[in-house]
């Protein structure tokens, strides 16, 4: 046996024979005795220590499910109960992460946006011929605008780059060839530019709307040059 074992029963005496000494004393006796030994102390002569109760430990069943608190635990007005990660925004144009900007792998890439806008007109035109409503019909006019003048665009640009880059391969050929490359002015540049415009306009059958507009800018710029100077 333990001389653990061996103590709680005389402690068990002691307390027995402790009481049994209170007992035989009067209430005002015992009330002295209170007061001169303090609270703490008598309780624990009478009763015996105080046992001191382990913390409960709350176990989760779960790993991922919520660890279970003691109500008698006051919890912080101010506790942080979800972690966020700070969120940072990022632009894709100018971010490293995003890669690099390649604009002929752009185009390749989404060169059926073209085709989308191309059925997206027809489409709207012949909503147009069915409208009735003015200002549905001033709508669908003007999204077909919008559309056209963005495949124009997107064409002259094609043009203009496809232009370049011809160049710069005659360029690299003459100079393979040992002669002195020919580099065009602006002046040179617009002329062409106008030509291939001229033959497009001819090819479409756009050639005299075209001309007719031209007129007509011609004649709006000379009319408010003609008002500047009689107001001079």
């Amino acid at each position: 046996m333990s001389d653990k074992e061996d103590t709680l029963p005389n402690e068990d005496e002691d307390q027995s024979e402790i009481r049994k000494e209170l007992s035989q004393m009067s209430f005002e006796d015992l009330q002295k005795l209170k007061e001169k030994l303090g609270c703490k102390i008598y309780k624990e002569a009478l009763f015996g220590p105080r046992k001191v109760n382990t913390k409960t430990k709350f176990k989760r069943e779960n790993k991922n499910r919520p660890r279970e608190m003691s109500s008698k635990k006051p919890i912080s007005r101010f506790r942080e109960v979800v972690q966020v990660k700070k969120y940072i925004p990022r632009d894709p144009r100018f971010d490293s992460l995003c890669g690099t900007y390649d604009q002929k792998r752009f185009k390749r890439d989404y060169s059926f946006i073209n085709k989308i806008k191309e059925d997206d007109i027809k489409e709207l035109k012949k909503e147009l011929t069915e409208s009735k409503d003015p200002k549905k019909t001033k709508k669908i006019k003007y999204l077909i605008q919008r559309l056209e003048n963005q495949l124009r665009e997107d064409k002259r640009r094609n043009l203009e780059e496809q232009k370049q880059c011809e160049e710069k391969k005659e360029i690299v050929e003459a100079m393979r060839r040992g002669e002195k490359p020919l580099f065009k002015t602006k002046s040179e540049k617009r002329i062409l530019n106008l030509i291939s415009q001229y033959e497009e306009l001819k090819t479409s059958g756009k050639l005299k709307k075209h001309i007719q507009r031209l007129r007509k800018k011609n004649q709006q710029r000379n009319r408010k040059q003609l008002a500047s100077a009689d107001s001079e």
